[in-house]
């Protein structure tokens, strides 16, 4: 009896890969390029070496699956992408050292700032609304602001 993977080729294994290379286009992070490395590879291999079972290609396909994405892992720590925008999607780091009016007054430490379209919420010493603040800190969601 004949099973579902005992016929596998070389190209099978491309096409594979190339599916994987497509799905990273649509997932956030790098990972199934990858996989996508590995089946290629596994390809390869079948294509020099033909009569391998599907077991030992699957086998394959792990083993350089695991190597690709764990020497990417390395390498992108050792070498980490560089962006002229560092600060891009830390919207709350993009605002330390600008100065906004206060919207609500800042009582027992805590109020509200404009900022743009949006109303942040800021800690730091208390301030009547009107007052100017500069943002000295940012933690997730709420500005540390100092009076200037």
């Amino acid at each position: 009896m004949e099973g579902m993977f005992d016929h596998l080729q070389y190209w099978h294994w491309w096409i594979l890969g190339l599916l994987l290379l497509i799905l990273e286009i649509f997932s956030p992070a790098a990972f199934f390029m990858w996989m996508g490395i590995g089946a290629g590879l596994t390809g390869l291999i079948l294509f020099f070496v033909p009569g391998l079972s599907w077991e030992t290609q699957f086998i394959f396909f792990a083993i350089l699956s695991i190597v690709s994405i764990t020497a990417a892992r390395l390498w992108l720590r050792r070498n980490p992408i560089k962006s002229d925008q560092p600060l891009l999607n830390l919207r709350g780091d993009e605002l330390v050292g600008k100065v906004f009016i206060v919207e609500s007054p800042i009582v027992n430490g805590s109020g509200r700032v404009r900022v743009g379209e949006s109303n942040w919420k800021v800690e730091g010493p208390d301030c009547e609304a009107g007052a100017s603040v500069r943002v000295v800190a940012a933690d997730a969601a709420i500005l540390k602001v100092e009076p200037v």
